[in-house]
């Protein structure tokens, strides 16, 4: 991989908490466009930026990167023509049919990247400082603000109000709207109790209320306020493991369209240029399918063409 811009992209879309799968080019039999290191992200709704081969390649790759998303296996996929590797495939290899009239064939990893954990922290005190520096560290993404309006917080983001008694209430009540995953008060029991309290008397629902861990992190008793934060952290950290994952996208389906060029075997949709043979339309991945399906029709339209 040369394009130092691929990582670039890869920050960028961890950052706004969107998961994505790497492609990479672990091996190659010419001829093949796609060479050793050749690197593609493709993301959730099966868009691809980058290269790891031809149009035979790519449709193949992002079906399968956008399943690794969904159910978050990594996967290496052999791409080349249909049978042409026997019982040589190890065990766990997935063999995808693709090339045509080519004699090239591929090895791809496949590996699903989950975004870094996202961190907001609420409040200006040098303990909320050492917390953020602290899960920076870590390599994930924290945030250190001083308002109680959350812009872009998603249902992955944990949010840590530790603004000490100057608009606890109004931090706890937006953190809550926005839906977070995790929601934690700095500040002793009586003080969280104070604050659930007056936001159970403004309307806030029980079930939300609830949510609140208050006080936030391991109970040390009275520590430094960088201890405070390894403690708070740890809990972040407990509650990302053990929490159950939320449910995964549904693995797509194929298209109700789609239908199988007869003559490599590759899963197509109904677009492009049809050849039609005794009644029935045939639809090819690439022009040279096409070619060879028209100088011999009886040859592959006995094959069943539904998916």
């Amino acid at each position: 991989m040369h394009d130092w811009s691929m990582l670039d992209r890869a920050r960028a879309l961890s950052e706004r908490g969107e998961t994505f799968a790497w492609a990479t080019v672990v091996w190659r039999q010419g001829p093949s466009s796609g060479k050793e290191g050749c690197r593609a992200i493709v993301t959730a709704d099966g868009v691809l930026d980058g290269w790891i081969g031809g149009a035979c390649a790519e449709p193949a790759v992002v079906s399968e990167a956008v399943r690794a998303i969904a159910d978050g296996e990594p996967r290496l996929l052999l791409l080349g023509t249909s049978g042409r590797f026997g019982e040589a495939v190890p065990e766990g290899m997935t063999v995808v049919p693709i090339a045509c009239q080519s004699e090239g064939a591929l090895e791809i990893y496949v590996e699903p990247v989950e975004p870094a954990p996202h961190l907001l922290v609420v409040g200006r005190s040098p303990m909320a400082r050492t917390l953020v520096g602290l899960a920076t560290a870590l390599g994930w993404c924290a945030e250190l603000i001083g308002r109680t309006e959350f812009d872009e917080i998603g249902p992955r983001s944990m949010v840590v109000v530790a603004t000490q008694g100057h608009f606890d209430e109004d931090a706890v009540e937006g953190a809550l709207r926005a839906g977070p995953a995790y929601v934690g008060l700095v500040g002793s029991r009586r003080r969280g109790e104070a604050v659930l309290g007056y936001l159970a008397d403004r309307g806030v629902p029980r079930a939300d209320l609830d949510r609140v861990r208050v006080p936030a992190g391991l109970d040390l008793g009275p520590v430094p306020h960088r201890e405070i934060a390894v403690a708070i952290l740890a809990e972040l950290v407990a509650f990302r493991a053990s929490r159950e994952p939320a449910a995964p996208p549904p693995v797509p389906a194929r298209p109700a369209e789609a239908v199988v060029d007869p003559v490599c075997g590759m899963t197509v949709e109904r677009i492009g240029e049809p050849v039609e043979h005794d009644g029935t339309a045939y639809f090819f991945c690439c022009p040279g399918c096409r070619d060879a399906f028209r100088r011999d029709p009886e040859a592959y339209a006995r094959k069943d063409v539904r998916c």
